[in-house]
């Protein structure tokens, strides 16, 4: 009786250890993005064309959890295609690899599934695609060391796998390098990684910017290689940031205790075009296209201002032939509520005057 009884039990935790097995497989299926079929049929495409083509872009996915959790993201397939009926033309999607990585610096299937999966659908939708290594507060903050392995390792993973996909999709080598990565070092670093790069993309568009946070005033300070002629180079402009950034929790205490800064005097626009006239002489005189990579106001500043301030950034980058990307679809300075599932109209309108 005792041994049956001893049996009936151990059949019963078998059982129970079967289904929390079972249960678990589900959920780190459901966790997992669907595998898809990588689009295919790379053509060589001018980076002049293709900045045109870039035209109205914004910046997608830097925070989601989809990464980590794909039945916890925010992010929906659907948004690739209302971001495309909206009237913009590319997304740039924000990645932020390092975190996944192993200790060798492999990054692990389930995030490769995860960006096929956005590269895919984007395409699908008749969007540009902007890879960007988004890792610049460790790059720039944490370590310099363990991050110049880490983006090499990136690129020599990333490259390949997408060697063979549209045009469409364009890599930009790292966002706003600053900090640990001087001018001076971030021109013997990005060689490197584009080396990596034209090894199985040797003439995909690439997107790199200058040091000091992509800023213009570092433009001149950029070295390019003037033997490669697949080159679209980047600038952000949150300027002034008093005004952009006033009351965001993260930066300076001065510029965080702001408020109620309004924008956009004569004299204000006329700091801008001069601003935005330095960056398309530069792009002029080294006979390179320009992706004004970010913009943006946070959510706290005043909203006829942050309207006034997006449009007429968006218009005076624009009227100079730049492509552009806003910042950001979701989270803060949203033009997106994934929890309403609207468009923030006023600031959508600042962006895409002509909107559906």
């Amino acid at each position: 009786m005792l041994t049956r009884i001893c049996l009936a039990r151990l059949a019963r935790s078998f059982f129970a250890l079967s289904l929390l097995v079972g249960l678990a497989a589900v959920f780190h299926a459901q966790s997992v993005a669907p595998k898809v079929a990588l689009p295919a049929g790379f053509a060589t495409i001018d980076p002049f064309t293709q900045s045109r083509l870039m035209a109205r872009g914004v910046n997608v996915l830097g925070y989601d959890p989809i990464w980590a959790d794909f039945s916890k993201g925010r992010f929906k397939k659907e948004y690739f295609r209302k971001i495309h009926d909206a009237g913009f033309a590319t997304v740039r999607v924000n990645l932020q690899a390092f975190q996944y990585m192993t200790a060798e610096n492999k990054l692990p299937d389930s995030w490769f599934r995860m960006l096929d999966w956005v590269v895919a659908n984007a395409t699908e939708a008749h969007l540009q695609v902007i890879l960007d290594e988004h890792d610049f507060k460790y790059c720039g903050e944490t370590s310099y060391v363990e991050c110049k392995p880490k983006l090499l390792s990136f690129w020599q993973q990333v490259a390949p796998r997408y060697r063979d996909t549209p045009n469409s999709v364009t890599f930009e080598l790292l966002n706003e390098p600053h900090g640990l990565i001087s001018s001076q070092e971030w021109n013997s670093l990005f060689p490197e990684l584009l080396a990596i790069v034209r090894k199985t993309n040797p003439t995909r568009n690439v997107i790199i910017g200058p040091g000091d946070w992509n800023s213009r005033a570092a433009l001149k300070e950029l070295a390019l290689p003037g033997d490669d002629g697949h080159i679209i180079v980047t600038f952000h402009y949150y300027e002034p940031l008093p005004f952009t950034h006033q009351g965001a929790p993260w930066a300076s205490e001065e510029i965080r205790s702001g408020h109620d800064i309004a924008w956009g005097k004569p004299e204000d626009q006329l700091i801008v075009e001069r601003d935005i006239d330095g960056v398309a002489q530069w792009g002029q005189e080294h006979h390179r296209p320009i992706l004004l990579g970010e913009f943006g106001c946070y959510d706290k500043v005043p909203q006829e201002s942050r309207v006034g301030w997006d449009a007429f950034i968006r218009k005076t980058a624009e009227d100079r032939g730049f492509s552009w990307a806003y910042w950001q679809f979701d989270a803060d300075f949203v033009v997106y509520d994934v929890e309403t599932n609207k468009w923030n109209e006023p600031i959508l309108k600042a962006l895409i005057p002509n909107s559906r």
